[in-house]
Parts: C-alpha cells; sequence; structure tokens
C-alpha cells in the first residue's frame, strides 16, 4: 500500500511539473521560441522544438494520469528530464550565459540550481519506476496464487 502512495506522489508531482512547464512555455509562446533562438545549440530547431517539447509534456502528464499507460509516463519522463538535464550541464560546461527557455519560477534559478532541481526530479522518475515495476511484481505474484 504504501508503494502505491509513494507511486501516486511522484507521479503527481511529476504531473505538476509537467504541466506547469507546458503551460508557462504556451503562454509565453514568442519569449519561449526567442530564448530557443538565443540558444546556439537548438537555434536550427527552435520553430519545432518551440510547440514540441510543450506537446511531449503535455503528453507525458497525460500518461501519468491513467495506471495503464502510467510505467510508459514514467519512463517518459525520465527520458526528457535526461535531455533536459544533459542541455543544462552543456549549458554549465560552455561558459555561455543564456536564459533558461523554461519560464516562470524555474526561469528564476541558476543554472547550478536548475541541474539540481532536474536531477531531484530524474530521481523521483527514476524511484516512481522501480517502485511500479515491483508494484506489477507483486501484484501478478498475487494474481497467480489467488
Amino acid at each position: 500500500m504504501k508503494q502505491k502512495t509513494a507511486i501516486e506522489i511522484i507521479s503527481s508531482l511529476l504531473i505538476l511539473l509537467f504541466v506547469y512547464a507546458a503551460l508557462n512555455k504556451l503562454f509565453e509562446y514568442k519569449t519561449f521560441k526567442v530564448q530557443l533562438i538565443n540558444s546556439l545549440f537548438l537555434k536550427p530547431f527552435a520553430g519545432i522544438i518551440a510547440w514540441l517539447v510543450p506537446g511531449i509534456e503535455m503528453t507525458i502528464s497525460l500518461m501519468l494520469t491513467v495506471k495503464f499507460t502510467r510505467i510508459l509516463g514514467l519512463y517518459a519522463s525520465l527520458i526528457l528530464l535526461l535531455i533536459f538535464t544533459l542541455y543544462i550541464a552543456g549549458m554549465l560546461l560552455s561558459g555561455m550565459r543564456l536564459p533558461c527557455s523554461c519560464g516562470g519560477i524555474i526561469q528564476q534559478l541558476s543554472w547550478k540550481q536548475h541541474l539540481l532541481f532536474n536531477l531531484f526530479f530524474l530521481l523521483l522518475s527514476l524511484i516512481g519506476i522501480v517502485l511500479e515495476r515491483k508494484q506489477k511484481i507483486i501484484t501478478n505474484f498475487l494474481n497467480r496464487t489467488a
């Protein structure tokens, strides 16, 4: 029972993160796109990324709300957060002083704080995957013995 609660809490936190981030990017679309254009790594793809990222974030949020697709949502969260984290690490290593294109409260974080923030949610995704898989094994075992 505790695992189910932990999975629900982790999923809820990830949903809040992704919905907040997606809506912020969509409401501030022009600013988000300009910030992407200002990024050396992302400039050629800014137009596509400006729509794709919020769409992916909303899709992952929906996947996390449905028990049947939750494990896929957790894996997708892990992958997306890993991509974001690698991008932030690249920004830190490059030494460039570019604005964060995340928007809202998250945009107020320094690159180092943002890296820690992402690592925290990356770890949550990983814990969620482990707990969800463990829960599935227990459920399958109980169904076989019943």
